[in-house]
């Protein structure tokens, strides 16, 4: 990690992603005096549409990534997927406190999983494959159900298939022979997933957003209830699981820990190197939000202590309901509506979210209530 060099409010924040992530980012940033520019392939993408410049080019285009590089004192990501040749780049000019070790281990489940084994963590039952014949071998001796998953480039569901009996067995082999390596891990029946998200700083200081309980439709994470309701205990091997990966990864800025809880066990899942989507709860929920932090850290701020002000829960905006929740925008006293500016609506895009916040986790949940029979 490097030294903890202070970047200023009227300094050039450089953000290689133009989604929602980095447009939230940007959003935060520019609320205390950054300048921001964005690469992205995608001409107006949502970060665009906030930052001050942006430049149109491919991820592992090393001309973009040297241009960014030269306007930004500092440099960050909205998503783990970035070309490592230009994360190293970036981080020999002194300019990626987060540093290209946290995108190599993220982007490849199998080397994620080896971190978290050998620093003592609990993680479910494992096996890599690389060809139908290593595919059957695991699953003879692995219990069902479980799922075979490539070791990079999947997200909501992508990238996957769930072994639920042996006649899946002939499906899941042809997976496997389909991709150069995939992994096959034991299927967790949790009782609820929940999500640590949490922001280190550069000198290693560290502090935790309050733990959420996530809930997923089709794969892709629907719902966010904070405080999530689990066990003191629970909560403790949780937030010490996350502590040990963030020293052991040496960490820089808002990271997020997926985990199952079972009974009063905890099972880590999958892990992202930046603000994540159920963390969006903290833009109005807590005294500041995962980006205002992550933007503190990069910059070599000192980092503030997390207060939840309210108990929260924030449901994903689809494709499939962005229309519903604009037409209902008129009438809906409550929740705080974000909508990302993405141009193209598509079924199960990522097109908003909304957060409702009250004095009772009881009466947020009332207030989703409304919102989702009005989607009916």
């Amino acid at each position: 990690m490097q030294n903890n060099k202070v970047i200023l409010p009227m300094k050039t924040i450089g953000i290689i992603g133009g989604g929602q992530l980095g447009r939230m980012m940007a959003i935060a940033a520019k609320y205390m005096g950054y300048q921001i520019a964005v690469l992205d392939p995608t001409p107006n993408c949502p970060a665009a549409q906030v930052a001050d410049q942006q430049i149109t080019a491919a991820y592992d285009d090393m001309d973009g990534i040297q241009k960014l590089t030269d306007i930004s004192d500092v440099i960050t990501y909205e998503f783990e997927n970035v070309d490592l040749d230009a994360a190293a780049y970036i981080e020999q000019k002194d300019k990626l406190p987060q540093g290209a070790y946290a995108l190599e281990i993220t982007q490849n489940r199998e080397k994620e999983k080896s971190v978290m084994g050998d620093a003592g963590l609990p993680v479910p039952a494992n096996k890599i494959v690389r060809d139908s014949d290593m595919c059957a071998s695991a699953l003879e001796n692995m219990p069902l159900p479980a799922v075979i998953k490539t070791v990079s480039g999947g997200y909501d569901g992508k990238g996957q298939l769930k072994i639920n009996t042996t006649d899946d067995m002939k499906a899941a082999c042809e997976f496997a022979d389909q991709h150069d390596v995939s992994i096959i891990e034991q299927w967790v029946p949790f009782d609820r997933e929940i999500s640590v998200v949490f922001t280190r700083g550069q000198s290693g200081e560290i502090t935790f957003f309050p733990i959420s309980a996530n809930e997923h439709k089709d794969h892709i994470l629907y719902k966010t209830t904070v405080p999530a309701s689990i066990s003191a205990a629970v909560q403790q091997k949780a937030l010490d699981a996350a502590g040990i990966l963030a020293e052991k990864m040496n960490i820089a800025g808002t990271f997020a820990i997926e985990m199952f809880v079972k009974g009063d066990d905890i099972y880590l899942n999958e892990m992202a190197p930046r603000p994540h989507n159920s963390g969006h709860y903290t833009i109005e929920a807590c005294n500041l939000s995962q980006f205002e932090q992550h933007i503190r850290a990069i910059c070599g701020l000192p980092l503030m202590p997390i207060e939840l002000l309210r108990p929260a829960v924030t449901v994903n905006i689809l494709g499939d309901d962005a229309g519903t929740a604009l037409n209902m925008l008129p009438e809906m006293q409550h929740g705080f509506l974000h909508l990302y500016g993405k141009e193209a609506v598509k079924p199960k895009r990522k097109m908003g979210h909304i957060t409702f916040i009250a004095d009772t986790l009881d009466e947020a949940k009332k207030q989703l209530a409304v919102y989702e029979e009005a989607k009916q």
